[in-house]
């Protein structure tokens, strides 16, 4: 079996990384004998669908499991549509999140534990609560209405991106010192997003289609 874990770095004194779709590295552990092998996420810089984009990529590398801190709800969908266990809460060495698994200390859910476009905006802030200041102001003025909006652009880092991307549903989340996106960097980030819902879109009906014939 192959075991999937957001890491911060390329080997197994690295830590789980809190973020699944936007983590720095996948490592794909065989818990058996401890090898793996390292790969970077390419999906870190997508302005929408990278929960999505991430879990297709750990999917297509034979894994079975998933172990992170946390991961949303179009990651969670599609890891389910996979048929991969996810556990989350993790943190620490990945070598001992391995070990608890091998203890059988770790248990799985089919539950999104964060809302989408966590970790947005350069990586710098995952955690809730750490957000720059500008994040505040975004979150109030652009995702007041959608409710989750406003908690985002409050609480989940660097601003600005944060805010608009919860109000915008995935929206293009600009650098931390600028003040809007251009024209041309806002239809790149809505064109990756109807990339992004279409492959969702896909791999659901796929499973209603597997569901249906059982």
């Amino acid at each position: 079996m192959k075991v999937a874990v957001s890491s911060t770095g390329s080997d197994l004194d690295a830590q789980v990384d809190p973020r699944f779709g936007r983590c720095a590295c996948f490592l794909i552990v065989n818990p058996d004998d401890m090898t793996f092998e390292a790969f970077e996420n390419e999906s870190v810089s997508l302005g929408g669908g990278a929960g999505i984009q991430s879990a297709q990529f750990v999917a297509s590398k034979g894994a079975t499991v998933v172990i992170t801190g946390n991961v949303g709800s179009n990651a969670i969908r599609t890891l389910n549509a996979a048929g991969l266990e996810v556990i989350v809460g993790v943190s620490g060495p990945i070598r001992e999140a391995i070990e608890s698994y091998k203890r059988g200390e770790l248990s799985h859910t089919d539950q999104a534990n964060v809302p989408d476009h966590f970790g947005m905006g350069g990586g710098q802030s995952p955690y809730p609560g750490e957000g720059m200041g500008t994040g505040r102001g975004m979150g109030q003025g652009m995702g007041r209405g959608m409710g989750t909006g406003r908690g985002m652009g409050q609480g989940m880092g660097r601003g600005m991106g944060m805010g608009r991307g919860m109000g915008m549903q995935g929206g293009y989340a600009p650098k931390q010192g600028t003040s809007a996106s251009s024209p041309e960097q806002e239809l790149t980030a809505l064109k990756e997003e109807a990339k992004a819902l279409r492959d969702q879109l896909n791999s659901v009906l796929s499973r209603v289609k597997d569901l249906e014939e059982k």
